[in-house]
């Protein structure tokens, strides 16, 4: 029934031979012998007959539940299924057979509406039960799924081809611990985040790698933190999700708490654009992140991504090579490569390269591919046809660009009998290659070569994504230098795809943002008390957004400045050329465009720059040539230099002052109520100064024998759009959260009143801030932060103004899935600790890295 794949010497590829089975009999007569007359034990197990066997695992309990119903599932909402009239039904087969299993419904629109309304009734009472109350639920659910365990696996491997003894082993207990974990962290919401409440209704839509792990990565936070949901499953994958509702059900879960509609594309898309859906939760490719953010974008809808990768594995000379190699097949052909953290990108110190190449060579001649429910094999069927055709698509390309190819394998089944890919090695490959850019998502592994620790963390970071990636030594100090170099959400030491619900999952990049898992997870599902959920009802970009007329003399308003010179009598003062502030130092803007800055008498105070695209890019550049060095700052540095800015800043106590009441449009603003603001600004910066060594990351209790350290990194390079009200006030409160925790700024000064920040560069280079760290420029806002939203080299667009300003920034940063934090229209109270400084301001100035590092083996057996 099974074929061997044989290397073809000219070729150096794999070709298929029929595999010869000598006749077993009388296999006892002549057993091989040492000199000594001991049986040779190699020898005894390379017998003809003592071939790996069969160990299949019975289908019986899966084929009950399906016939149970009628192999035709509906919807799952409120504790029940519903089949509405008129729907179309779509097949879910067996990868590893083509068997049909079942037919599942494919939803409409109106069944959107039918679940969403579902959830947002059942929020009513979930939302307002106490803490212990939803632990229970929780904990409940864990003990039933326990008790369904073998029945879970077998349909999950059924319907997505993956070997049985990963969804037994590692998929399911892995559900379990997350709905125990997070049962926990609805006993202790209230100590634990306080001023944090939940969202509302959460819109879920997961991938068919990981059908049910990655789903319950989504439900379980989300119903700890006092939310419903919502899901929709992957098109080809959708019967685990459907069981596991029944069995949220048979544990007491509340109806419409957790729904599960089937459909396809269109329909998640309708589902994460309905306007009762509070918060989309997406794993899948980064093409389809894009989307969902386009659809949210200004909709005041909370998101998280969890996209693509390419994850590096760099291995120096120093690693232990044998484990090495096993490290390999867990990073590559666990799930069949079907992993966006799979490790497909093979980085190997020059020295060790040939031997680590031939040691996974011969490791792969003894991988075994076969049926699903098979507990002897190493790797399964992918899950579609067009799956299959897209990863042998690239690995054609890979051969048409002079890569070479190899392929290998002990045992898989005929062409035609299941969708099986060979385990697959292409090497002779360049940085730019086509196999080396992108996601690939199937058995194949690239490998490259580097010469010194800084090449490898280039090669590394070399890439559009940044989910994981592992390394791979004996040398402590190169782990952990090259952890914390290496852009990604999880870095694994001497390991590969390690998961936990303690530790979040997520990533930099293009592959998203958002974390699944640990602490830093439940903050997706939660939002802070004292803030109502946005419903902008004007979001609609115009579609010359961002464009604007200089002004032009003569300027109402404007008369000119005069100065009194006792000789020669009256005469007109001395202009005041305000600049703009880029890499520590003033520069004429690009376009010698002004804009004037109107007092409250209608007189005109100043004129500022209109920048443009220009000035954006130096801004942008000054910033990236400032960050790695300010990021490598000692925290407690930072921390002085905040308080160094504070300092100087109440040395012009009273200048600040009037300079706020001179500039002020509003009319009436008194001088007292602009001592106030400069008073909290300096409050402010000593909060901040105070962060700057004091939101490092945390050491998270996984089962995993070592340390799993969060750190928090900062998230790069943020262009921040500034409010109009207190204009000094909250330009601090915005810009110095992202600096004390290591980023660089682009700030965009407020366009009513700009004056108190393009001062500010006098404290800046009186306080020690390196040149390029913040950055100020000036102009119309939405032209401005148009230009930023689509900068392809900035990690961050922070905007605080208009509902079609915030609609237009969520929509443009889709391009490079730069994170955002946008304000809908909406103002808040400066001057208020919970508006103006709380946690989520660090939250989007930080990147959370999980970095796992193993202990010795002294204790580990």
């Amino acid at each position: 029934k099974f074929v061997n794949m044989g290397k073809n010497k000219q070729s150096g590829t794999a070709t298929a031979v029929a595999q010869q089975q000598p006749a077993a009999s009388n296999q006892g007569a002549n057993v091989p012998s040492q000199a000594n007359g001991t049986p040779d034990v190699r020898r005894i197990f390379s017998l003809p007959g003592l071939e790996y066997g069969p160990a299949p695992e019975s289908p019986a309990v899966a084929n009950a539940w399906l016939d149970d119903h009628g192999r035709k599932f509906g919807h799952f909402i409120n504790n029940q299924w519903v089949k509405p009239e008129g729907r179309k039904y779509t097949e879910s087969k067996m990868p590893a057979t083509g068997e049909i299993l079942a037919e599942t419904i494919q939803g409409t629109a109106e069944d959107v509406d039918l679940a969403v309304a579902s959830s947002r009734e059942a929020y009513k009472s979930w939302s307002k039960l106490s803490p212990h109350a939803r632990a229970r639920y929780l904990y409940s659910i864990a003990r039933h799924v326990q008790k369904h365990m073998r029945l879970i696996a077998v349909i999950e491997s059924m319907d997505n081809g993956k070997p049985i003894r990963e969804s037994r082993d590692a998929d399911v207990p892995l559900v379990a611990r997350h709905f125990y974990h997070h049962a926990g962290w609805a006993q202790v919401m209230e100590e634990e985040m306080p001023g944090w409440t939940s969202v509302g209704v959460v819109g879920a839509i997961v991938p068919w790698n990981f059908p049910l792990m990655l789903l319950t990565w989504k439900v379980a936070p989300a119903l700890a933190m006092g939310n419903c949901i919502t899901l929709k499953p992957a098109s080809y994958t959708r019967l685990s999700a459907l069981l596991l509702a029944e069995i949220c059900a048979e544990a007491g879960l509340p109806p419409g708490v957790f729904n599960v509609v089937t459909g396809d594309g269109r329909f998640g898309s309708a589902l994460a654009a309905h306007p009762d859906v509070d918060k989309v939760a997406f794993t899948g490719s980064t093409g389809v992140g894009r989307i969902l953010r386009n659809i949210t974008a200004g909709s005041g809808k909370k998101l998280s991504l969890e996209l693509g990768g390419k994850s590096p594995v760099v291995v120096f000379e120093s690693a232990d090579l044998d484990a090495v190699v096993e490290g390999v097949v867990d990073a590559i052909f666990f799930n069949q490569g079907q992993v966006c953290s799979a490790g497909s990108r093979l980085l190997v110190q020059e020295s060790v390269a040939a031997e680590l190449i031939r040691k996974i060579k011969h490791r792969m001649s003894k991988l075994r591919l076969g049926h699903s429910l098979d507990k002897s094999i190493d790797m399964g069927a992918v899950v579609d046809q067009s799956q299959w055709n897209s990863v042998d698509e690239f690995v054609q390309i890979a051969r048409a660009e002079g890569c070479s190819v190899y392929q290998n394998c002990a045992t898989i089944p005929p062409p035609g009998k299941g969708l099986f890919y060979p385990p697959t090695l292409i090497t002779n490959v360049q940085p730019t290659s086509t196999v080396v850019r992108e996601e690939i998502f199937g058995p194949v592994l690239v490998a490259l070569t580097f010469r010194t620790a800084k090449e490898a963390i280039a090669l590394s970071n070399n890439t559009i994504f940044g989910l994981g990636s592992s390394v791979w030594t004996q040398d402590l100090t190169i782990a952990q230098e090259m952890a914390f170099s290496i852009k990604a959400g999880a870095v694994w030491v001497n390991a590969h795809n390690l998961f936990d619900a303690a530790a979040g999952f997520g990533g930099y990049r293009e592959s998203g943002y958002g974390r699944d898992g640990g602490k830093e997870g439940l903050y997706e599902y939660a939002k802070p008390s004292w803030q109502a959920r946005p419903r902008p009802t004007n979001y609609e970009i115009p579609a010359k957004f961002g464009s604007y007329v200089p002004e032009r003399p003569p300027i109402p308003g404007q008369g000119p400045d005069v100065s009194f010179d006792p000789m020669v009598g009256p005469l007109p003062a001395i202009d005041h050329t305000w600049k703009v502030y880029i890499g520590g130092a003033q520069k004429r803007p690009d376009a010698t465009y002004c804009r004037k800055v109107v007092g409250a008498d209608g007189t005109v105070v100043a004129q500022v720059p209109e920048c443009n695209r220009k000035d954006v890019r130096d801004a942008v550049e000054a910033a990236h040539k400032a960050a790695p060095g300010w990021g490598k700052r000692a925290a407690h540095n930072r921390a002085q230099i905040a308080y160094y800015i504070a300092e100087n800043l109440e040395l012009r106590f009273d200048e600040w002052a009037a300079t706020l009441q001179r500039s002020s449009p509003a009319p009436g603003r008194s001088l007292d109520d602009c001592k106030r603001e400069v008073q909290a600004t300096i409050e402010r910066l000593f909060h901040w100064a105070a962060y700057a060594d004091k939101f490092g990351g945390n050491v998270q209790e996984t089962p995993f024998y070592g340390a799993t350290v969060r750190i928090h990194e900062p998230t790069g390079i943020i262009g921040i759009a500034c409010p109009d009200e207190n204009p000094l006030l909250s330009f601090i409160s915005l810009m110095m959260p992202a600096i004390t925790r290591g980023n660089a700024v682009v700030m965009v000064a407020s366009p009513k009143n700009p004056l108190p920040a393009l001062e500010l560069y006098q404290v800046f280079d009186t306080s020690d801030l390196p040149g390029g760290v913040v950055n100020i420029l000036t102009g119309d806002r939405d032209h401005v932060s148009k230009t930023l939203a689509e900068h392809q080299d900035l990690d961050a667009m922070w905007y605080f103004g208009s509902e079609q300003g915030s609609a237009f920034v969520e929509k443009a940063s889709g391009v490079n899935i730069k994170r955002t934090w946008v304000n809908y229209g909406q103002t808040r109270d400066w001057f208020d600790k919970e508006q103006g400084q709380g946690l989520e301001f660090l939250l989007h100035s930080t990147e959370c890295k999980n970095i796992w590092m193993p202990a010795g083996v002294t204790f580990a057996n």
